[in-house]
């Protein structure tokens, strides 16, 4: 691949993107609305690894005006944050874990997030408000679990990381930290000796990656998950399955072999949340499972991930199989949760 220029700040309107190459200047008034709906940011990581405009990188984090399509089954909190909210930016939807949202600021905006309307809004969770999540976790001994998430946790300083991995620490009912970030990707500068030394201040700490194709994973990328691997953190990572970027089965075996190459294990495909103007990012639940059908005996059983959909409004995560899903009529299924409650699901029409 013949990589871009890397410029020297994030891209953050949609002149950058003009300047840059990456959209045109007579959609430049359609996409000035979609950037006052939905943050626009590009890291110069991310626009060295941009092959040409509208290619999978660049689709990933270039406004299109299609985003300004809402659709009716579209939620504002599409997994459900706010619905299972124990405190300031802490959700507590399973027993033995909690979603500890550490800063609303990411290193990119994903134009598919399912927390795009609030993303960026502010920066790291206040101290009071850090304090209160803390002390819920500490007076909850079922909590074996805290998942850092954003925002991007590793947009934070390593001071901060550390801070907050320290004072997680000292629980000890907290057995296992988990960090979700696309930073060593779309950032990978900022996993530095300091980032890493940071994040060995929790004893168990796992790094889950977010990336969704191959030619994410630049020559910077896999020498940052090398600093991190060397620094002995365990690598998982997550997939969102995106029509017109990865959805092929080649594609997505490409990924996960690249991703196994450089020692992190694919965890999760996610179905593409019910995000607000995020329907032309979305197969339909056949698709998916044709493509996961189609990796089996293609590639190795360590490279596959679980393909799973996040039931809107909240109710879990759960496997796209016939354990937990039921086809009523064409595209409408009937889901499982994990409590046994069942819930109408729809592909997009």
């Amino acid at each position: 691949m013949t990589q871009a220029h890397r410029p020297s700040r994030a891209l953050t309107s949609v002149a950058d993107l003009v300047a840059e190459g990456l959209a045109a200047p007579a959609d430049a008034p359609a996409l000035e609305a979609v950037g006052e709906a939905f943050r626009i940011r590009l890291s110069p990581a991310m626009r060295a690894a941009v092959d040409a405009s509208g290619d999978p990188v660049a689709r990933q984090f270039v406004p299109d005006a299609r985003e300004l399509t809402i659709r009716p089954e579209e939620l504002a909190d599409p997994i459900g944050d706010d619905t299972h909210l124990a405190a300031p930016g802490l959700t507590h939807r399973y027993p033995d874990r909690v979603i500890l949202a550490v800063t609303k600021a990411c290193e990119v905006y994903c134009r598919f997030c399912f927390r795009r309307e609030t993303v960026g809004e502010t920066g790291p969770l206040s101290e009071p408000d850090l304090a209160a999540a803390l002390a819920y976790i500490a007076r909850t001994p079922a909590i074996r679990e805290v998942i850092l998430t954003g925002g991007d946790p590793l947009s934070l300083s390593p001071r901060r990381i550390e801070a907050i991995l320290t004072r997680l620490a000292a629980i000890p009912t907290v057995e296992t930290v988990r960090i979700h970030s696309r930073v060593p990707v779309v950032a990978p500068d900022r996993i530095d000796a300091a980032m890493t030394k940071a994040l060995a201040a929790h004893p168990c700490l796992w790094l889950v990656l977010h990336t969704n194709h191959a030619q994410e994973l630049t020559d910077a990328a896999r020498a940052a998950l090398a600093r991190l691997t060397a620094a002995g953190i365990p690598l998982l990572s997550q997939t969102v399955l995106l029509k017109g970027i990865n959805d092929s089965a080649e594609t997505l075996a490409n990924l996960f072999r690249a991703l196994i190459r450089a020692k992190v294990k694919p965890y999760y495909l996610h179905h593409c949340d019910l995000a607000p103007g995020t329907s032309h990012f979305r197969t339909t639940i056949v698709e998916g499972q044709a493509i996961m059908a189609a990796l089996r005996g293609r590639i190795s059983g360590t490279c596959i991930p679980a393909y799973v959909l996040d039931i809107p409004g909240g109710f879990g995560k759960v496997p796209l199989t016939s354990d937990y899903l039921t086809e009523i009529t064409p595209g409408h299924y009937r889901v499982r949760d994990p409590q046994g409650r069942l819930h109408d699901y729809a592909d997009p029409a």
